[in-house]
């Protein structure tokens, strides 16, 4: 899948999610919004993406793809 078009996504979502007051609901929300309707290639790329210091994605949304990261690697 195109990465721009997956960022655009994501931002999208992030703008949805980026209304809620708290911080911390907001990037859980993201997070939790890619994990349950994204595929595991379209995260993966996003994930990929979210690693480069040139990335597109917004602050918010990066926070919530690299805590998607986190919780999806084995400990």
């Amino acid at each position: 899948m195109d990465i721009h078009h997956l960022v655009k996504m994501a931002n999208e979502i992030g703008g949805f999610f980026g209304s809620s007051p708290e911080h911390e609901v907001a990037v859980n929300s993201i997070a939790q919004h890619l994990k349950n309707f994204w595929e595991p290639r379209m995260r993966r790329e996003i994930i990929e993406h979210a690693h480069r210091e040139d990335c597109a994605l917004t602050p918010l949304v990066r926070e919530a793809v690299l805590r998607l990261d986190q919780t999806s690697r084995p400990s």
